[in-house]
């Protein structure tokens, strides 16, 4: 049995028999389950060692009307699309940061039957998640015990010293946690480029590994003159948002 038909399945007893009425005339969970597949496709980042990670938290914009009639169920529904997007991660042998997370909200100005997904690489530090998680087990093809921070010191190894240097010599230290560049108020790293979002972008400092995720950003977000979308950083590395440049250094 494919995850699509085992989800569909554990769908069918989630709202007890109503299946076909609850889901009549709105956006069906299949087809957003299929859309969070192809985005795990769309942004797969290769890391050391040949691992490939792709994004665990999943956020889905239902339309007004959508949402209200899906609210009922709007908890059960997302660990369900969490459990099946994790059981589709693994089967692919991808790698993920910890859990696989699924957020539904009201996405205003979208059209009955229209739905938006966002995915991106959640490390836990800097947005809260409100929807339950499902936890990828040990078992799966893709479970990887060091999968939650890829590339992490073993056995209590030192962490490293990370930084980005921007063209004019300013130096920029990455703590360990969640970095957000942008020019925006809620950003920890504020450009002042116009040329950026006011979140762009965002940083996953680990001790051993960065990985920088955009989050979304207008003009994007380039890694050696690559467009990119998530991916782990390499010492000399060269990341361009909007009109400013930062080289990536590691120390250690």
């Amino acid at each position: 049995m494919s995850v699509l038909q085992r989800f569909e399945k554990r769908l069918e007893g989630l709202v007890e028999g109503a299946f076909a009425k609850v889901f009549k005339g709105v956006v069906h969970p299949v087809e957003i389950l299929n859309a969070m597949q192809r985005e795990a496709e769309a942004h797969k980042a290769i890391l050391a060692g040949g691992r490939t990670l792709v994004p665990n938290r999943y956020v889905i914009d239902l339309s007004p009307y959508d949402h209200s009639r899906l609210a009922p169920y709007a908890a059960a529904l997302a660990q369900e699309l969490a459990q099946s997007q994790a059981e589709f991660i693994g089967e692919q042998a991808w790698t993920v940061y910890g859990d696989v997370i699924v957020e539904i909200e009201r996405g205003d100005g979208l059209d009955t039957g229209m739905f938006r997904v966002t995915a991106e690489v959640y490390t836990g530090g800097d947005v809260a998640p409100v929807q339950p998680a499902y936890e990828a087990q040990p078992g799966y093809p893709g479970y990887d015990q060091h999968a939650a921070y890829p590339g992490a010191p073993m056995q209590g190894g030192p962490a490293r010293n990370a930084r980005l240097v921007s063209g004019d010599g300013r130096t920029y230290p990455l703590a360990i946690g969640s970095t957000v560049i942008g020019r925006g108020d809620q950003a920890n790293l504020r450009l002042p480029d116009v040329g950026i979002s006011r979140r762009h972008a965002r940083l996953d400092f680990d001790g051993a590994q960065v990985v920088l995720t955009d989050l979304g950003s207008t003009n994007g977000t380039m890694v050696n003159g690559q467009r990119v979308s998530a991916v782990a950083l390499n010492p000399g590395d060269m990341i361009q948002l909007g009109t400013t440049t930062l080289t990536f250094r590691v120390d250690g």
